[in-house]
């Protein structure tokens, strides 16, 4: 394996990692500026006021974009896997 390969490997697990939590992040994110907002606008600084509903919205998340993580991970993992022998 030369080093160009490792490099190749090391950005495709880079990115792979990118795109499997990005959707939750994002949403993590988006949510969490809306709560903190409201939180802004009706002066309530309760932090549970901030964590459940990010919570919520992630586990939502989680739950329906599952089977595409899933689908993501398994194409990568057979696309690793069954590069090995030309790679070495």
């Amino acid at each position: 394996m030369d080093a160009q390969t490792a490099v190749d490997l090391g950005r495709q697990a880079l990115w792979m990692s990118l795109l499997i939590g990005a959707p939750v992040l994002v949403v993590g994110l988006l949510v969490g500026l809306i709560v903190g907002l409201l939180q802004a606008l009706t002066q309530v600084q309760e932090q549970t006021v901030a964590f459940v509903p990010k919570l919520a919205a992630m586990i939502i998340t989680l739950g329906l974009a599952l089977p595409w993580l899933i689908q993501q991970m398994v194409e990568y993992s057979q696309e690793l896997i069954g590069g090995i022998a030309g790679r070495l």
